[in-house]
């Protein structure tokens, strides 16, 4: 929107802006008949200004006035929009630039743009600005009959009751003004619309409802028989008339009952007048609802009955391009007055102002009902009151076709509730027009034929019995009633998302500019295509299929076509209806009445996609009361189906239907063979379905399944046992190049398929083992199992088959069982890392979560949660495989919903299961897609079609893979040890982490310093940098804990040795550690073996601490080179990096860090590093998976056998094709555990990081004092004990952002909760706005620090701008103030396994919409991080889960649960929400935790629905070695309840110098009835009076207890009260 292409004009009654647009794909502005939906811009003007005129297909204006557009920018989908919040006249031209210019005579030009990344977000976007739409009642979705001039009650009655007699569908009769006496408002004749007062009670002794209009110009003349007009009279005493311009003469017209006034909706005494006529009215004659008509506002004088005055006002000097150029032409003069001011600026807004005044009306009418109000003219807002009908259009084939448009604008413009009047208002229709006309309109949102004065009868009936129009009418209403729940849906949607109902093609398919023109054709939401004949004589026509599956409605056979233009067949009586692949339609069966309807049975349409999968979901209610969204009583479903299961899942069940209602049918299109089972889950019970109730159409692909009875408000799972026959497939040749001949030399089957990714080789039935002993006991069983030799080797020479194994199950507790299989004969490596088991079993079955089941043939094993019958695995798949350097085996899944394994870089937290292969083998490499990285975790957690979740490890520590396929399943090959599988069974998936952790060890508990800010750089060119560094941060006032040094500290990057360069380090590591800053050092695990004299290589000799060739080969190091230089080296880095490694890297030696002697020698190395160099207090520990710079070994021979560099298999890692000693030691280098036994580092090169850990942090431990920090780059299980983790050398772009809170998430699982990313990304240069959002994400990563490489600009917080630190200040404050709480969950991960970092779904796991979320995460239980991820947005899309929020900034109730919310996120905001019923304690922020920790406790008290709360506050010295383990530390709770806050000391072992005082207490939702009183009262029953400080507007109650000194180490208690 550049609007520099042309001069702005600003005059008092003349503005002019013009801009150039960036594309010619404009939609909007209104109100017209545009001929197509997308604009013309050859020089196209449309004036804007609201008028009683005819949509005849002219440039005129019309009755409603909208001055925004929607502009599609090109076919990435991303898309603005824009308004001009200004009511004057105006008109709005395009061309060909493409460009727009805006001329209006008034007002100001108040611009709002709105961004969207597709079409449909800029309209979200747009409706949350001006207000989304009402949800219409479910009757109102009915079909409707309206006639202008029945003549008389009798007429309208005989055609009512014809069309009953048809047994057309039909909710809803109207009466036009012919009902009332002599055309004037609150009246009706009484002699040809005598029994009126009845005519409601008539319709709704079956089930229809009644419709009336009413106009807002009123007659002054007297009624019949020179009676009193008293609603004119009424009207008079209370000035709610528009005057004249003397502001009191009422201003005379002429409209339908002759002489008449305005009344001022803009008047607060005429809104009154207004509600109390309605009052009276509604008393006199009952209806159901409101049609307001006439309100442009239209009158047949022209101006008043005296003409109008000659000025500025009637007389512009600047006439827009409107109807007759006259402004006040078939209205009032625009001098005329009104409470909001002149006509001039406000006549486009009469309409709206009547509508606000009717609402008010309908509310004292119809209170808690919802009602219906249908008006004429409109301005942007009316759709949260009103729906629209598009006027008075004609029975011709040009309206017909105009009409889509029409309601696709206004769809755009926020009303959905829209439709045209069908066959016509003016004019005869023809049977053929109505008729199409009848089968497009059983499709319009607002569904009516109408027509007027003079004019045939139309309505279906009156084309006879049995007629091709009625029984077509009939057919399509029927499908319409049928599909009604849908469309409720819709509707609901709309409401609380702003989503479109009437949607245009190209909103659903942007990226395929055929779409963008597609107006002949218009979307139900996303899933229903409408394709009319709008053209006489047609039974063929040319109709665009877009780029999805589509199955025809009503044949239920999928289309050939996709993305083309096709011919289609729609003969007389038919329209096109196609439902798109991947929906799931609610449905209820029809009757001819929503009354009727909605007691009918429900059923679902699912329409499988690409993937054979479907969504869709359910809004249900009492579908006529106000309020029931906010007010929660209502029903709602999210269905699924993934391979053959469908989930009904209940997000919401808060309203019970009086009609007992069921699901009865399913019916499932694209099913290509008949089931083998139907079984339903409900809770616990799973029942099969029996063979009457299914049919399956082999021809149409179609199953039907029929009598179900599943209880409206229930979650149930369906499921049939129909896989596709491929997906069952598991892959006999993994590695490339297969073939027939390759594939049956292994004895597999090889049958070539269509379906991408499927395997083309793949194992017969029956491959694998089969059980020849089993013996059970109570605490598991032990197996005997030998390979079928009906098949060949498994074709992996070099890998001897091992055909006889022994199983080992053992029930280790209630929600814990290992599965364990090995060679008896022969001796494997086994993983050397303890784990933490129960010394007793448990031997109880009745206990136990789980049941196991053996298969015998081929051998396989299952586990089976008890609870709901749900496998959670089952290895009775084919393709088990044991041989000395391959071993594989498969399980089929739970459900599609598999989160873990690692370390690799995963673009969604969720697994996707179309045969996707991850590689897990320690690397240096960087995050990277399929590119395995620094640690090794074979753990997964999943998640089952009931909400429980378990987790799977398998003990395994050779080089390996996973590979997902569709079945769903899953196959583990491995390349050496044994399979020794641990399962955990939840069943929440916090349980799961829990109980994982538990297992291998919890995560380590950091030091409170830790928790602060920290800056790293490698290139810091001497100590200086780093001193300017710190004095800028501190000027700057950025919170700031812990600074680093890279390898540029060390001389030559030699461990343990100071470059001159950093001499002054160590002191300026003192002075700044004396003001509370810590200090970390990095070091590499590589050891130089190139210096005269270099004390940790000669003692590391000495002790003979480093790895070496095994003694029968060689008794030298395996020398590798990493970063230390050779002495006395200029190194030139313009060289290419393996010339600088050749001549200038030395060669260096790598620890054993698994031998003892090892870990007493790294001790003294860092032990004399800091007494004689200088202090630290953390150690960051890199390079050790291990990295080198060469291959193998210096001069990448490696000694022994090749297979071990280039295993018969080689797993699809970064280096398949190079080995796997790529950038790593020899796979035959030597080593051995700490008890002596030698190991290959090919069995454990994944566990040199997890050795290198633990006698770091030992070391750290002991030199220090302290508990400190150990951060490691490579990890294994377990390795969380000892050590955090930063996700590694990532880049500086915006992908890594989200994906650092995957990485996050994942860590979470493995155990391993202080993590975090590089903050502004390692490599590459950082983006101002990338780094910005960085940093705003970066502050609520448990391990946050800002780190890059060499070579790239600094990025830290103060090498910006102003505006870039008081940012990062601002919200590393939050991150400081809220560290109390972060600390307490770090305590509790430490204690309990809790997850720091959490995903939506660990706390709200009940609804499947948080089961794909990963761009938002959770501290804890409590505060939600929505972070901006993507360059140039202004709103977030967050989903808002089923809880209380409250908007961390505010304080407020944001009043939203349960959906995506569009959230404000300036370049300066990140959205942050604490949920409701929870307490998190805080402290004011400062420099560093060192004075921050000496602050006063503060608690935020979140209050739930039902105003309580909880939460808990863990505290110690912050540094102390094992001070939960000691004993030394303060826990204690909090619990809030009916304005009672109390604290619960649960141990208080904490030294005197750490207590602390409460502070400042904040409890948000404390309502809105000003609290007067607070007295606290502390351990000792003293009470103090407190001053509150309570925010009506945000309900946020401050109360500061600073004064009254009240320790947090005791018991206290705080009351507030109102004085009420």
């Amino acid at each position: 929107f550049d609007t520099s292409v042309a001069p702005l004009v600003f005059a008092d009654q003349y503005l002019q802006l013009s801009a150039k647009l960036p594309s010619h794909n404009i939609y909007g502005l209104g109100e017209h008949v545009h001929k197509r939906y997308h604009h013309d811009t050859n020089w196209k003007t449309w004036p804007i200004f609201t008028r009683d005129a005819f949509p005849n297909g002219g440039t005129h204006n019309l009755y409603g006035h909208y001055p925004f557009f929607l502009c599609l920018e090109d076919q990435s989908g991303k898309s603005f929009g824009v308004f001009l919040m200004n009511s004057n006249a105006m008109e709005v031209t395009l061309q060909p630039a493409p460009a727009v210019t805006y001329r209006t005579i008034g007002g100001v030009l108040d611009f709002y743009i709105l961004f969207g990344d597709t079409p449909e977000q800029v309209v979200q976007e747009f409706l949350l600005l001006i207000g989304r739409p009402v949800i219409p009642p479910y009757w109102s979705l009915g079909f409707q009959l309206s006639r202008w001039d029945y003549g008389s009650l009798s007429e309208v009655k005989n055609t009512v009751e014809r069309n009953r007699a048809v047994g057309l569908p039909y909710d809803i009769q109207y009466t036009d003004i012919d009902y009332m006496e002599d055309k004037k408002d609150f009246t009706y004749d009484k002699v040809k619309f005598g029994d009126l007062p009845r005519f409601a009670e008539y319709l709704h002794e079956k089930g229809q409802r009644y419709i009336l209009i009413l106009d807002p110009a009123i007659a002054t003349s007297k009624r019949d028989g020179n009676v009193p007009y008293d609603s004119y009279d009424r009207g008079t005493e209370k000035n709610a008339w528009v005057t004249e311009s003397d502001g009191k003469t009422p201003l005379i017209g002429e409209v339908w009952p002759g002489e008449t006034v305005f009344p001022d909706y803009t008047s607060d005494s005429c809104i009154d007048w207004w509600v109390d006529e309605y009052d009276r009215f509604y008393k006199e004659v009952k209806h159901d609802a409101l049609w307001i008509d006439m309100n442009e506002v239209a009158n047949f004088k022209k101006g008043s009955s005296k003409g109008c005055a000659d000025n500025n006002l009637n007389y512009p000097p600047y006439t827009p391009k409107i109807l007759d150029e006259v402004m006040y032409s078939k209205t009032l003069c625009m001098d005329s007055k009104q409470a909001w001011g002149n006509h001039y600026d406000v006549h486009s807004l009469y309409g709206y102002s009547m509508v606000l005044a009717t609402e008010k009306a309908l509310q004292r009418v119809f209170s808690g009902n919802r009602t219906l109000m249908l008006t004429r003219s409109s301005f942007p807002g009316v759709g949260k009151y009103a729906g629209h009908w598009l006027g008075d259009n004609a029975a011709n084939w040009n309206d017909i076709k105009w009409a889509i448009p029409g309601m696709l604008e206004f769809g755009l413009f926020g009303i959905p509730y829209i439709g045209a009047d069908i066959c016509g208002f003016f004019d005869d229709s023809s049977e053929e027009l109505c008729r199409r006309w009848m089968q497009v309109g059983a499709f319009y949102p607002f569904s009516r034929n109408h027509n007027a004065q003079g004019y045939k009868p139309q309505d279906p009936a009156v084309f006879g019995s049995g007629s091709m129009l009625v029984e077509s009418s009939k057919h399509y209403l029927n499908i319409r009633y049928t599909l009604l729940p849908y469309l409720y849906t819709l509707f609901y949607k709309a409401h609380t998302t702003g989503e479109t109902v009437v949607r245009p093609v190209m909103h659903e398919f942007y990226s395929d500019s055929t779409t963008w023109t597609v107006d002949r054709q218009f979307l139900w939401g996303k899933h229903l295509l409408i394709t009319p004949v709008l053209d006489p004589g047609v039974d063929r026509l040319r109709a665009y299929v877009p780029d999805a599956v589509w199955y025809d409605y009503e044949t239920m056979e999928r289309l050939t076509a996709r993305k083309q233009c096709v011919e289609m067949y729609i003969p007389a009586d038919k329209l096109g209806l196609h439902i798109r692949g991947g929906a799931i339609l609610p449905t209820q069966r029809p009757d001819v009445t929503t009354t009727y309807s909605r007691r009918n049975p429900m059923g679902l349409i699912v329409a499988l996609g690409d993937n054979n999968q479907a969504a869709g979901e359910l809004f249900w209610d009492d579908g006529d009361s106000r309020g029931t969204v906010k007010n929660g009583n209502y029903i709602h479903y999210k269905f699924s189906v993934v391979y053959g299961i469908l989930t009904m899942q209940v997000t919401h069940a808060n309203y019970s239907d009086p009609n007992n209602l069921k699901f009865e049918n399913i019916t499932v299109l694209g099913v290509s063979h008949p089931p083998m089972s139907v079984s339903v889950t409900h809770g616990t019970s799973t029942t099969t379905v029996s063979a009457d109730k299914i049919q399956h159409n082999a021809t149409k692909k179609v199953l039907f399944l029929r009598g179900l009875s599943l209880s409206l408000g229930e979650t149930y799972m369906v499921q049939w046992d129909q896989v596709l026959e491929e997906y069952t497939r598991f892959d006999c040749h993994p590695e490339e190049h297969a073939n027939e001949t390759k594939c049956q030399a292994r004895g597999c089957v090889w049958e070539p398929t269509d379906i991408e990714r499927v395997p083309w080789c793949f194992y017969p039935k029956d491959y694998g083992y089969n059980v020849i002993a089993i013996k059970e006991t109570v605490s598991g069983a032990t197996l005997d199992i030998t390979r079928n030799k009906k098949y060949k080797s498994s074709g992996r020479p070099g890998s001897p088959d091992i055909d006889t194994l022994r199983v080992e199950i053992r029930y280790h507790s209630s929600d814990m069982l290992q599965f364990k299989i090995w060679d008896p004969a022969t001796k494997r490596y086994e993983v050397p890392v303890p784990l933490s088991v129960p010394v007793t079993p448990e031997t109880d079955e009745n206990k136990r979560l789980y049941k196991v089941v053996i298969t015998k043939q081929p051998f396989g094993i299952q586990v089976i949660r008890k609870s709901t019958r749900t496998k959670i695995w089952d290895s009775s798949v084919p393709g088990f495989t044991f041989s000395d350097m391959f071993i594989q085996v498969s399980t089929r899944l739970s459900s599609e919903y598999v989160y873990g394994f690692g370390e690799t870089e995963h673009p969604t937290y969720k697994h996707d299961l179309n045969y996707h292969t991850w590689g897990m083998f320690a690397k240096d490499q960087p995050p990277g897609y399929k590119m395995n990285c620094y640690g090794v975790h074979p753990f997964y957690m999943g998640l089952e079609t009931t909400t429980d979740a378990h987790g799977v490890l398998l003990l395994n520590s050779n080089a390996m893979d996973v590979t997902f396929q569709p079945t769903p399943a899953l196959t583990y090959r491995t390349l050496g040890g044994i399979l020794d599988f641990y399962m955990v069974l939840g069943p929440t998936p916090e349980l799961v982490v829990q109980e994982y952790t538990a297992l291998i060890g919890r995560p380590v508990l950091p030091a409170y310093w830790s928790l602060g800010f920290q800056l790293c750089r490698y290139g810091y060119a001497n100590d200086t940098e780093i001193a300017d560094l710190y004095r800028d941060m501190t000027a700057a006032g950025i919170p700031y804990d812990v600074q680093y040094a890279d390898i540029d500290y060390m001389e030559r990057q030699l461990d343990f040795v100071l470059d001159p360069k950093f001499s002054g380090l160590p002191a300026l590591v003192d002075h700044m550690r004396g003001e509370g800053m810590r200090f970390i050092f990095i070091l590499d695990p590589a050891i130089s073996g190139n210096e005269t004299h270099y004390p940790a290589f000669d003692r590391g000799i000495a002790d003979d601490v480093f790895i070496k060739w095994p003694k029968e080969l060689s008794d030298d190091i395996v020398w590798g080179k990493v970063w230390p230089d050779y002495p006395g080296v200029i190194v030139n880095e313009s060289l290419d990096w393996d010339t600088q490694v050749e001549l200038y890297r030395s060669y260096a030696a790598f620890p054993d860090f698994f031998r003892n002697r090892t870990a007493k020698w790294w001790y003294q190395e860092i032990k004399d590093f800091y007494i004689n160099t200088m202090k630290f207090d953390g150690l960051w520990i890199d390079m050790n998976e291990p990295a080198s710079f060469v291959h193998g070994t210096v001069g990448e021979k490696c000694l022994g056998s090749p297979l071990l560099e280039n295993p018969p298999y080689m797993p699809p890692l970064e280096s398949q094709r190079l080995g796997l000693n790529h950038k790593t030691l020899c796979m035959n280098s030597q080593q051995f555990l700490s008890d002596g036994t030698p190991v290959r580092h090919y069995d454990v090169h994944n566990l040199y990081g997890w050795s290198h850990t633990k006698p770091t942090y030992d070391a750290l431990l002991n030199v220090t004092g302290s508990r400190g920090i150990v951060v490691t780059r490579s990890t294994y299980p377990s390795s969380g004990k000892w050590a955090g983790h930063w996700l590694g050398d990532n880049n500086a772009s915006w992908d890594q952002l989200y994906k650092s809170i995957i990485g996050m998430m994942e860590f979470s699982l493995f155990g391993i909760s202080y993590t975090g990313a590089d903050i502004c990304g390692f490599f590459n240069k950082a983006e101002y706005e990338m780094c910005l959002r960085w940093m705003q994400l970066g502050a609520f990563y448990p391990y946050s620090r800002n780190h890059n490489g060499k070579g790239n600009p600094r990025q830290d917080p103060v090498a910006w701008n102003s505006t870039f630190s008081e940012a990062s200040r601002d919200v590393l404050n939050i991150r400081y103030t809220l560290l109390p709480y972060l600390y307490t969950l770090m305590f509790e991960a430490h204690a309990k396994g809790s997850t720091v970092i959490r995903p939506l779904l660990h706390e709200f796991v009940n609804d499947k919409a948080t089961w794909d979320i990963h761009r938002q995460f959770l501290w804890g239980p409590a505060l939600l991080i929505s972070p901006t991820l993507d360059p140039g947005v202004q709103y977030v899309n967050g989903y808002i889960p089923d809880a209380r929020w409250y908007d961390f900034h505010t304080a407020k109730d944001i009043g939203v649960r349960r959906q995506i919310l569009a959230m404000p996120t300036p370049l300066s905001h990140i959205n942050l929400h604490v949920r409701g019923g929870y307490i998190l304690p805080w402290q004011k922020p400062e420099n560093n935790t060192y004075y921050s920790r000496k602050n006063p406790l503060g608690l935020i008290i979140a209050l739930s629905d039902g105003g309580t709360a909880q939460g808990s506050f863990f505290w110690d010295n912050g540094e102390g070695i094992d001070t939960y383990e000691e004993g030394q530390y303060l826990l204690t709770t909090f619990a809030v309840e009916s304005n009672f806050l109390s604290s619960n000391v649960i141990h208080n072992g904490l030294a005197p110098a750490d207590r602390l005082i409460l502070g400042v207490v904040k409890v948000w939702g404390a309502g809105s009835i000003k609290i007067q009183h607070v007295n606290l009262m502390d351990g000792h029953g003293t009470s103090h009076l407190l001053t509150a400080q309570h925010n009506l507007d945000t309900q946020e109650l401050m109360v500061d207890a600073t004064a009254a000194s009240v320790r947090v180490d005791q018991p206290f208690k705080m009351t507030w009260t109102t004085s009420i």
